[in-house]
């Protein structure tokens, strides 16, 4: 990232989840309400465990950064306070033990106590092994408390702050949730209103299929198991020319799929076709440009590159898939072995879990992708304030809404307009 940055900080168990955000213009209106509705879609979706529906309710606070409802320009620090952490206060406190803490500590172990035995037997799919093998450790919880997707909270807090900053430009980001466990929607069923899929229980658009997602997650409960799954993003208002062609560091496509694969639990990143273009001939994949409208609006009747085009956005939707892995934390656990011993052991260490995630890594995804959206916009209309950068992107559409701009030879040079500020400003 170049002009926004941010930072997360905090473990599952600690005492509150951090993030920083850097680089938002002054002026951007933001409370704690703009970030509330998110957090909150991130711990909904059948198939999610009991930490996340009745243990934690998120709320962010904003401790810096705003004042009097408005951005100033300074680092935005936005804290999540864990419930959960009155149950682990001893085992996950900051400052030294004491002796006598020490000694209740040990009591606690040779009690049989769950939470403070050091956890040495490996989990299949986590970070366990090769963390603790990096840091030099014995006890897997240091990798497991920060390694956890309970960290993905301050990031869909983050990502609400650039999606407040996107929004002032009409830039709509909205995921869906495509398949569970195999089970995949249709897309001819896809009829729900955006407002209907938010109160579903998989956010799927397709009813039909959704019913039998929640059946699959069913069979994988039922069986001690979980499932995995595909989640949509979109992208919407976008104008041509966020990203470069001149550089890999400064590609859009890259951008997004590095922020979309740092999520966790996602294993594959496509755009528009995806891997099916493998399949087809040229001629089938390109989207043909049919012209330009009276308004300066390029079109095109397909969208095949999900709105992406030599690492450049091309004017139309960006259409992003992520596929997500079943989760590795399994009620009945695999077979495993002993960080400390080698040795095999019965069953890896079970740390209490979801059956499935895939609407929740779909609003995580959202937050990654407005955060380097905001990246991208800033890059390119950047300002102290917003007001110079919604002035910055005005010009600019006017500029694309009247052809080829000065000093550019050719044709077919013209930009696509359409990113005026929202109506409200």
């Amino acid at each position: 990232m170049g002009r926004l940055r941010f930072l997360t900080a905090g473990e599952s168990h600690g005492p509150a989840l951090a993030a920083t955000i850097e680089g938002i213009p002054a002026g951007l209106p933001l409370t704690a309400d703009d970030i509330a509705p998110d957090l909150a879609r991130r711990q909904r979706g059948y198939g999610r465990g009991v930490r996340s529906t009745s243990i934690e309710h998120d709320r962010a606070e904003i401790l810096a950064g705003v004042r009097h409802g408005l951005t100033i320009g300074s680092p935005i620090l936005l804290l999540i306070r864990n419930r959960d952490w009155e149950n682990w206060t001893r085992v996950m406190q900051v400052e030294p033990l004491t002796d006598e803490q020490a000694a209740e500590l040990a009591a606690l172990v040779a009690g049989g106590d769950k939470r403070a035995t050091p956890i040495t037997a490996l989990r299949a799919g986590h970070a366990d092994l090769a963390g603790a093998t990096k840091y030099g450790l014995s006890d897997i919880r240091n990798i497991l408390e920060r390694a956890s997707a309970r960290e993905t909270a301050a990031r869909v807090a983050a990502g609400a702050v650039a999606r407040a900053f996107l929004a002032q430009f009409g830039i709509d980001v909205w995921s869906y949730t495509a398949e569970v466990g195999g089970v995949a929607m249709d897309r001819t069923r896809a009829t729900r209103s955006r407002e209907e899929v938010e109160a579903s229980p998989l956010r799927c658009p397709d009813e039909v299929a959704e019913a039998a997602m929640v059946a699959r997650i069913d069979e994988a409960r039922n069986a001690g198991d979980t499932v995995g799954g595909i989640f949509e993003v979109v992208v919407r208002g976008l104008p041509i020319g966020l990203g470069s062609h001149v550089h890999w560091d400064r590609r859009l496509d890259g951008a997004l799929a590095g922020a979309v694969m740092s999520i966790p639990i996602v294993k594959g990143v496509e755009f528009g076709l995806g891997f099916e273009q493998t399949r087809r001939f040229g001629s089938a994949v390109m989207d043909v440009v049919e012209g330009r409208d009276a308004q300066g609006e390029w079109h095109r009747s397909t969208n095949n590159a999900g709105g992406l085009e030599g690492g450049m956005s091309n004017g139309q939707p960006i259409v992003i898939r992520g596929a997500v892995k079943p989760i590795s934390t399994l009620p009945r656990p695999l077979r495993s072995a002993d960080l400390v011993t080698g040795r095999p052991v019965e069953k890896g260490h079970y740390e209490r879990s979801d059956i499935s995630v895939v609407p929740a890594a779909g609003v995580v995804a959202e937050a990654m992708v407005c955060l380097t959206l905001a990246d991208m916009a800033l890059d390119k209309f950047g300002g102290d304030s917003m007001a110079e950068t919604l002035d910055n992107a005005a010009r600019y559409g006017e500029r694309a809404a009247h052809g080829a701009t000065a000093g550019t030879t050719g044709a077919g040079t013209a930009i696509q307009g359409g990113f005026a500020p929202a109506e409200s400003e």
